[in-house]
Order: C-alpha cells, then sequence, then structure tokens
C-alpha cells in the first residue's frame, strides 16, 4: 500500500490573523491622523459681497463659523434662520459667522437673499479658491466652527445639531 505524504500543515490561520491585525492598524493609525488631531483652519481669503477681503487669519483670536451654503439648496435655506438667531445670541460674546456662497450659486441671487433676509453677518461669494482650501467642500450647507487659536471644533455637513452647536459655541466662547 502506498501512502501519500502528509502535506505540510499550513499555519493559515495565523497569517489572516496577521494580515487583519495589520490592516486594522493601518485604518487605526489613518484615522488619528485624519480625526483624531485638532485641524487648524486654512489660509483662505473670502470675497465680501461689498468687495473687501476678509482672511482667516483676520479672524485669529476670535470664534466664528464659516458656513458654505447656496441660495438653491434647501437644506441651506432652512437652516438660515437658526443660524440667524445663533449668530444674535452669541455675537455679543464675540461670535463671528461668514455665509460662504458657492461658486456655481448667481451672485444675484445671493446679493437679493442677503439683503431681503438682512443677513446680520458677513455675506462672501467663493471663487471656489476658498471651498477647496476648506477640504474641498462640495455639500451644502458645511459648517466650520472654529475657535480663538484657529483649530477647527467641528464640521457639520447638513444643518447642525443646534444644541450642540451652543454647547460648543458656549464652551468656545467660555460662557459654559
Amino acid at each position: 500500500m502506498s501512502q501519500t505524504p502528509a502535506s505540510p500543515v499550513r499555519p493559515a490561520g495565523a497569517l489572516r490573523y496577521v494580515v487583519f491585525a495589520c490592516v486594522a492598524a493601518a485604518i487605526a493609525i489613518a484615522g488619528y491622523f485624519t480625526f483624531g488631531r485638532s485641524q487648524q483652519v486654512p489660509a483662505a481669503t473670502f470675497t465680501l459681497l461689498s468687495g473687501q477681503k476678509l482672511s482667516t487669519s483676520d479672524l485669529k483670536g476670535k470664534v466664528y463659523l464659516v458656513n458654505f451654503w447656496a441660495t438653491d439648496c434647501e437644506t441651506c435655506i432652512k437652516e438660515m434662520p437658526q443660524m440667524v438667531d445663533t449668530f444674535n445670541r452669541y455675537k455679543g460674546q464675540g461670535l463671528e459667522f461668514v455665509a460662504v456662497a458657492m461658486q456655481y450659486d448667481a451672485p444675484m441671487y445671493v446679493v437679493n437673499y442677503a439683503q431681503t433676509r438682512k443677513l446680520p453677518f458677513k455675506v462672501a461669494m467663493d471663487d471656489g479658491s476658498a471651498a477647496k482650501q476648506f477640504g474641498n467642500v462640495q455639500m451644502t450647507p458645511t459648517t466650520f466652527v472654529v475657535d480663538k487659536n484657529g483649530t477647527i471644533l467641528k464640521r457639520y455637513v447638513g444643518e447642525p445639531q443646534f444644541a450642540e452647536l451652543d454647547q460648543l459655541l458656549q464652551k468656545a466662547l467660555g460662557s459654559a
């Protein structure tokens, strides 16, 4: 009777475990560097409806919101009265706000919206550069909360949870 030699035992289970562990570690490290450390606000310049230029360096030392929006964005239009209310409640404590209309938005629509709604904060038209500098913003609304040191505390894509936003602003402004 002829015997076939026993095939060597491969530690396939151990190899899969090592590969899985390496992939999990790589994902964890990438996640930490993407989300785990504080991110500084980029150097960006906004062109206000008045033609005046405002840069993120001009806002250093202040707590501020940068809200990318568009006049044809239903969620943007829905959230705008709450954004106005938020600004009005915190402007006395030093909050600044820049509403940045997206590059594709018609300037006459933006001007009309800002004037008819009497927006109390700075409104800017983007030429595409600010959206790109803030991480290639394409979805509206996208809102960034920035502290006095220029650190982005939170990025909201879509309508913010306003109770959470209030707590974040209170803490950043030192009124919590």
